[in-house]
């Protein structure tokens, strides 16, 4: 594939364990040795209140650092500062490096792009190469029903795209909350059918919490979608609180599933803020994902893949207008090779 100018400055402008240039409004981690290695994976941030753009970067350094993974990750962008503004809906710069990569792994939220940036994400989705979808990734794309991709869009009745995106590519769109918003935390429990699936090893009931609530979806799942990680609803917002009682979790609600879009496996999680990823047992979900995505699932280990927090991480609560002001891509670099 010819690269395009964009994407050979981005890479070349790469090192071992560092980002782009300064003035670049996004970040690369390139892989070391790993499996990974020579592999790139491109993340995709954007949403106002779960606080993708402190979550993605996190997950990339694991991929990178930890995998050998060579990880983009995109971000909304004020286009006068620099600055990364989840706020922006209409700005995501860089989508250019979906056109080289093996994987797009995106965890954004009612985005309105324009067809220049919003072209990079079909022509990747009509490839035929894997994706993860990421919490609001269900409900990513909120686009004018005339505009050329207002299919995408989560409230979409195009016929044989109803639903848009998140229902057509990724398994469903927003329906509701099923627990109670910032009130109801959700623990993880191995779908019965799944305790063989490589994307559950080194998982067991209750490694994966998180304080975001539940989202609904409709039973069950379309196509071939295989539900991998149900969640249960707790009564408050410690994993040590009970389960709530009727018909919350009866039946439990898959948070997390396998399917398959033209061909290319995809899976989808309605968990994932940045506080989800404190979670070692989401994290784990997560990176054997992407493994199993990219058909490299033979080389998840019996005891799962290695998700050991990669430097500082201290991510902010979820909830709109809570981001924190004053932040570049740059600014979330790895500096040096000690990473």
């Amino acid at each position: 594939m010819l690269r395009t100018p964009v994407r050979t400055a981005l890479l070349s402008l790469t090192l071992l364990g560092t980002t782009a240039a300064a003035e670049d409004p996004w970040v690369v981690y390139e892989g070391g040795e790993g499996p990974g290695k020579g592999t790139r994976i491109v993340l995709v941030s954007g949403d106002e209140e779960y606080r993708s753009e402190e979550g993605l970067p996190q997950l990339g350094k694991i991929l990178a650092t930890r995998h050998g993974f060579t990880c983009t990750v995109l971000f909304a962008i004020d286009p006068e500062t620099g600055e990364i503004d989840p706020n922006n809906i209409r700005n995501i710069p860089g989508l250019e490096a979906l056109e080289d990569a093996e994987l797009m792994i995106i965890a954004a939220r009612m985005r309105d792009l324009p067809d220049e940036q919003m072209r990079h994400v079909v022509d990747y989705v009509e490839s035929g190469r894997p994706i993860i979808g990421i919490r609001t990734a269900t409900h990513a794309f909120k686009l004018p029903g005339d505009s050329t991709f207002g299919h995408y869009s989560w409230d979409s009745k195009a016929p044989g795209w109803e639903g848009g995106f998140g229902r057509k590519v990724l398994g469903e769109t927003w329906i509701s909350h099923h627990g109670a918003h910032g009130k109801e935390s959700t623990r993880g429990v191995v779908a019965p059918d799944a305790e063989g699936h490589p994307i559950t090893r080194g998982i067991d009931d209750g490694d994966i919490w998180g304080p975001t609530d539940v989202y609904g979806v409709r039973l069950p799942l379309p196509g071939d979608s295989q539900p991998i990680i149900l969640g249960q609803v707790l009564g408050g917002m410690s994993p040590e609180d009970p389960p709530v009682e009727g018909e919350k979790n009866d039946p439990m609600m898959p948070i997390a599933w396998t399917k398959t879009f033209d061909g290319a496996r995809v899976f989808a999680t309605t968990a994932g803020s940045s506080v989800d990823l404190e979670s070692e047992g989401l994290r784990r979900l997560l990176v054997n994902a992407c493994y199993w995505c990219l058909g490299m699932e033979g080389q998840i280990p019996e005891g799962g893949t290695e998700v050991d927090l990669v430097g500082e991480y201290a991510p902010t609560p979820f909830g709109f207008n809570g981001y924190t002001r004053g932040v570049t891509p740059s600014d979330l670099a790895i500096e040096g090779p000690g990473r």
